[in-house]
């Protein structure tokens, strides 16, 4: 039977479709070689076999529903598979890569009760709320401090991702010195956009709803130039799916997963300290409040807001590589994917409050998995955002935030 949530295996060649189906064949937790598995659906069909590790993967045109099976004549002398299930309905939600896995023996189907999977939801949605929050800080710190809804964030999300898979992949360093670099290039890219773009604008007097349609703009122009460089193919990076060997009960991670979510907490946890205890941090908390009065006050604005889109953007690049591990993969579009989530998640906690986004990041991250429990996989946006509009019907300026903003 199908189970979600377990390792996909490396592909070899250079595949020509963006959407994949993959997994396991085990029989007793050993891997069966040469099993002949089949995706049909939407006018398309395909087979593949499994290789010597158990593991198989096929390439589909577009997202849909699909039924995936196994044949049971390719299957060894002995392993049989449970009536009715050598066949599976499966569909992709939020990842191009959907898991579908076949554990067999004696008939038996392997199963997980319901409390185990509200476990795994829960470890899943904690990573991927706590990579939106990277993001959503960023995006909070900009809003707080220049009023501007920047949605070309996502594309900063992007590059993160993009630099990695260029100097991880195309020039082939170490995937940590590549990523170090990323997280240079995405603040120099902060540093250059506010430089060039948004500081000019904001001395002329623009005012903000020509300054959110300049970003929109901005936005599609910069998605668009990635896609002229890098394919609209999706791309892997090294070790992006990896198997998952750490067992905490029922729930499986690997050392991506743990590392993803050691780094957010390291890094969120700095960012806190930050803007706690520094006094650059208490400038940009004073210039979120009331600009007018913390430039009376001798404080450099402007300073401040090159900082905030300097570490803005840093931020927006690590969570696009985190993100490109969670997914996993990488794309032209892969930070507008995320990006109604972002905003949704700053709105939830508080307009330009860190910490509110960050609350706002983890409740729709958990709300996203867990959801999958009783919503169809393509429905668990659907359903974030209809906790954010009932939070707002009870508390319209979200869960930290003030009911007044000056400035």
């Amino acid at each position: 039977m199908a189970e979600d949530g377990s390792a996909t295996p490396t592909p070899t060649a250079e595949e020509e479709f963006e959407y994949f189906f993959a997994g396991n064949v085990k029989f007793e937790d050993e891997p069966l070689e040469g099993v002949k598995i089949t995706v049909e659906g939407n006018g398309f069909d395909a087979d593949a076999e499994t290789d010597a590790d158990g593991k198989w993967r096929i390439g589909v045109p577009e997202k849909g529903e699909y039924t995936v099976s196994l044949d049971e004549d390719t299957l060894p002398e002995g392993v049989v598979v449970a009536e009715g299930q050598s066949s599976v309905k499966a569909e992709f939600g939020l990842t191009k890569i959907k898991a579908v896995n076949f554990f067999l023996g004696e008939g038996q189907r392997v199963t997980t009760d319901i409390g185990a999977q509200v476990l795994i939801r829960i470890i899943n949605g904690l990573n991927f709320g706590l990579l939106l929050a990277l993001a959503a800080i960023g995006l909070s710190l900009i809003f707080g401090t220049t009023g501007l809804s920047n949605f070309a964030h996502a594309e900063m999300i992007t590059f993160g991702a993009l630099m990695v898979l260029t100097f991880g992949v195309d020039l082939a360093l170490p995937i940590w010195l590549a990523i170090i670099i990323a997280l240079v290039l995405s603040a120099a890219l902060g540093w250059t956009l506010d430089a060039t773009i948004w500081k000019p604008l904001r001395r002329r007097g623009v005012g903000l709803i020509p300054l959110m349609i300049v970003s929109i703009g901005l936005s599609l122009a910069i998605r668009y130039t990635y896609q002229f460089f890098y394919g609209g193919s999706t791309r892997q990076l090294p070790g992006a799916t990896i198997p998952s060997d750490i067992h905490l009960g029922p729930v499986t991670l690997s050392w991506i997963d743990v590392a993803s979510m050691v780094t957010s907490i390291v890094v969120l946890g700095a960012v806190a300290y930050f803007l706690l205890r520094t006094r650059i941090g208490k400038a940009t908390r004073a210039v979120s409040d009331n600009p007018a009065l913390a430039a009376a006050s001798g404080i450099d604005v402007d300073r401040v807001i090159r900082i905030v889109w300097v570490a803005g953007a840093a931020l927006a690049g690590l969570s696009g590589i985190l993100w490109a591990y969670f997914r996993p993969g990488v794309s032209w579009d892969m930070g507008f994917q995320i990006l109604l989530l972002v905003f949704a998640a700053v709105t939830l906690g508080g307009l330009g409050t860190a910490f509110g986004a960050l609350v706002g990041s983890i409740i729709v991250g958990m709300f996203i998995e867990i959801s999958t429990l009783w919503l169809p996989s393509d429905m668990k946006y659907v359903g974030a955002l209809i906790v954010l509009i009932l939070v707002l019907l009870f508390r319209p300026q979200g869960i930290l935030g003030r009911r007044e903003r000056i400035g």
